[in-house]
This record gives C-alpha cells, structure tokens and sequence, in this order.
C-alpha cells in the first residue's frame, strides 16, 4: 500500500506541482490540501483515488508558486463576512476592530503571495490541475502495483517454505505411535509396573495418547490454508484482509502442531513454522 507520486509543470503565471504518497492503512483515508480556490479538487482527488484504491492511508497536495509579480494581499470577503455573521450571533453585538482582526487571522481569509491563488481558480486551470491529479494518482497506482509485484514474489516463497515444513511434520508426525508407546513403556519400567498393567489397558492407554497426538486434521488444514493463500495471490484485488486472516489461521495451526508434538523434530518444525508465519502475517500488511 506504499508509494510516491508527483507530477509538476509550468504556466505563464509560474509553476505547480501535485504530489500524493500512501502507507499502510486498515481502510482508504485521503486527505487532500489545496490553496484557497481550488477546494473543489478536494472532491475530485477523492472520488478518483476511491475508485482506484481500496485500502491505505493517503496524503495529496497541490503546490502552487508565482513568478514575475510583485506581492500582493489578498481578503476573501466571503468568508469573512461568514465568521462576522457567527462571532454576532453568538456574542450578540457587533464586531469591532480587535475581534475582527484575530477573525482575519485566521487561515484561508487573507492570503499574501505574488497573486492570490483564488483569482488564478479559473475554470480552465481547475481542469487541468484536476487531469493532473488523476495522473498523479495513476502514477502512485503504478508504484504501488510494483510493490504488489514484489510483495507478490516474496510472499509466494513464504508459502514455499511452508508447505516444505508442513510436508516434514507430516513425514515426522508418522513416527509419534511409537514414540508414545516406548515413552509409556519406559516409564513404566521406571515404575517398576511393567508386569502389573495389563496388556488391554497399556493398549488403551497408548492408542488414547496417540488419538491426542494426532496432526492429520492440522497438516490438511495447513494445505488447504496455503493452497487458498496462493490462489488469492494469484487472482489479485484488495485481499490483504483475507491473507491478514489467513495468517491468524496458519498461526492456530501451528501452535497446536506444537502442542501435540511427541518429538523434537516436529516442535522444530511446528516453531520454523511460526517464524515463517510471523514474516507472511507482517507482509500480508502491505498488501491492500
């Protein structure tokens, strides 16, 4: 969900640039700043980024610098007249000197520069601000395509590895029958009640241990896990929240994988496991 994009040009009257940058973001927030003037592109800027983006907080600025002219100061008189309205009605009198000069202090009604950019708002120069916007926002489109991609290869070798580790605890997870069964007999012995136990109930005992111990339901789940993942990838479109969930999931499985570890082999591989997932689940962030 991370990138950068600007896009800048010159007129007669001076220069502008239009720049947006995105991070990470559970849903799309732009935000949008503008000069006095040009607020309607504050519409425009956000309408076009929400139908290019899904998620991802973002930022977009209008920069816009006068040349060849002597400073000027310039009075929106609209909005003035619209804060003297609101001091009377709440304080019940006019306004004298001093109220409105901290009324005109504040930003957005008076404006100093080379040239107010209100009387440069015409409609011709809002159209064409506003087309550059929408390249601008192509341009971040593009950059944060070309993270996808690498996230994209990265994430894949995620899902590499853990399907080599879930195939090891499977090859593992085959040997715990035995490994409980000499387990219970050694202590057994060390109890010296090897020859009071019957051999029905020691049989029962180890085939309820290994019932307890069986992985087979999480190594499908871990399949079917990582098959979903690579499908999702695959396909493309906002799915960082299904692989932000899919994480959590491939976390679950591996905490019981450890849990119901008779062996070192397969508590190593439960643990690789978890590190793996961690590294998908903080990538996963990335994704839109």
């Amino acid at each position: 969900m991370t990138g950068f994009a600007r896009v800048a040009g010159e007129a007669a009257w001076g220069s502008w640039a239009i720049e947006a940058k995105s991070v990470n973001g559970r849903s799309l927030d732009v935000r949008v700043n503008v000069p006095g003037g040009f607020e309607v592109l504050d519409r425009l800027i956000k309408q076009a980024a929400s139908k290019r983006f899904a998620r991802g907080n973002m930022q977009v600025g209008l920069r816009i610098e006068f040349t060849g002219t002597a400073e000027t100061l310039s009075v929106n008189h609209a909005a003035l007249q619209q804060l003297l309205r609101a001091f009377e009605a709440a304080s019940g009198h006019a306004a004298d000197l001093g109220a409105i000069a901290i009324l005109m202090s504040i930003k957005g009604v008076v404006e100093t520069g080379n040239q107010s950019t209100r009387t440069l708002a015409s409609e011709e120069i809002v159209e064409m601000l506003g087309a550059a916007g929408e390249e601008c926002l192509s341009d971040l489109e593009a950059a944060r395509l070309a993270e996808g991609s690498a996230l994209e290869t990265m994430m894949t070798g995620y899902l590499d590895e853990m399907g080599a580790l879930v195939a090891k605890a499977e090859s593992v997870a085959s040997e715990q029958p035995q490994l409980l069964k000499a387990r219970l007999e050694k202590q057994l012995a060390e109890l010296d009640a090897g020859d009071k136990v019957d051999s029905e109930r020691l049989a029962a005992e180890i085939a309820l241990s290994v019932a307890k111990a069986d992985v087979r339901e999480e190594i499908d789940r871990l399949r079917a896990h990582i098959a979903s993942a690579r499908t999702l990838i695959s396909e493309g479109g906002p799915i960082g929240r299904k692989l932000d969930f899919l994480a959590q999931e491939f976390n679950r499985e591996a905490n019981t994988l450890c849990s119901k570890s008779a062996s070192l082999d397969l508590t190593n591989a439960g643990l690789a496991l978890k590190g793996l997932v961690d590294q998908f689940k903080e990538q996963a962030a990335n994704v839109e």
